[in-house]
């Protein structure tokens, strides 16, 4: 395993150097193998990992080849991560997901139009629809559309890749589900309608704040519906 994990390393160091830039074909895999000193068994362990990692990607009959490197490609991991998460490493991930997204929103705020607004608006409305039936799927996709909505407008695709990732449907459902579903929903949504309206207001820090308050209140939502599942 150790010889596969410093072929790993030495493939990323080739790539973070340069030379094997995105998009480019990697040598053959007789040469490559001899290149690093390795035996070809060890470098297809590496390849397969790389390929895992969404680094490279292999091309049946073509060869081995770069990604393209982009941040949604390699945060797909992250994804799966926040989705399988739970006890001590979910609420880690919330906590990163409320610093950003308090600033992300209170930046936010200062770029929103009109426009923006009313776009907003319309989604709390089906929002509030889904509360209304407490048909918890079609909530979190209005909540998940809400918050990728307000990221959108910071006009940085990485921010908002890694807010999303931070905490996706599987991760939101199973939160709301390990609590009364019916009053959690209902908070949920109040606390989206004040984001909004700071939003509306222009009012930056208030924006930012109220994103916090909300993320926090997940957080205590997941940390109370653990509590209850490790009692005796």
């Amino acid at each position: 395993m150790a010889l596969t994990d410093d072929a790993i390393d030495t493939i990323k160091s080739l790539i973070i150097a340069g030379e094997f830039p995105p998009g480019s074909r990697l040598p053959r895999e007789e040469d490559l193998a001899q290149r690093l000193g390795l035996s070809r068994s060890s470098l297809r362990e590496a390849v397969r990992a790389l390929t895992a990692m969404q680094i490279l990607v292999t091309k049946q009959g073509d060869g081995t080849y770069v990604s393209s490197l982009e941040p949604h490609l390699l945060l797909e991991n992250l994804s799966f991560v926040a989705d399988v998460s739970h006890g001590e490493t979910a609420m880690q991930l919330l906590q990163v997901r409320r610093l950003l997204e308090q600033q992300a929103t209170a930046l936010a705020a200062t770029r929103i139009t009109d426009a923006d607004v009313t776009r907003l608006d319309a989604i709390l409305a089906r929002s509030r629809r889904a509360a209304d039936a407490e048909d918890v799927e079609e909530f979190i996709r209005c909540d998940m559309e809400f918050h990728r909505s307000i990221a959108a407008l910071v006009g940085n695709p990485v921010l908002a890749m890694l807010l999303e990732v931070l905490s996706t449907q599987t991760q939101r459902v199973r939160i709301l589900r390990g609590t009364r579903v019916g009053r959690a929903i209902e908070h949920v949504h109040r606390e989206h309608e004040t984001i909004l309206a700071a939003l509306a207001a222009r009012d930056a820090q208030l924006a930012g704040a109220a994103a916090a308050v909300h993320v926090a209140a997940v957080e205590r939502w997941l940390a109370e519906s653990q509590t209850v599942r490790e009692r005796p």
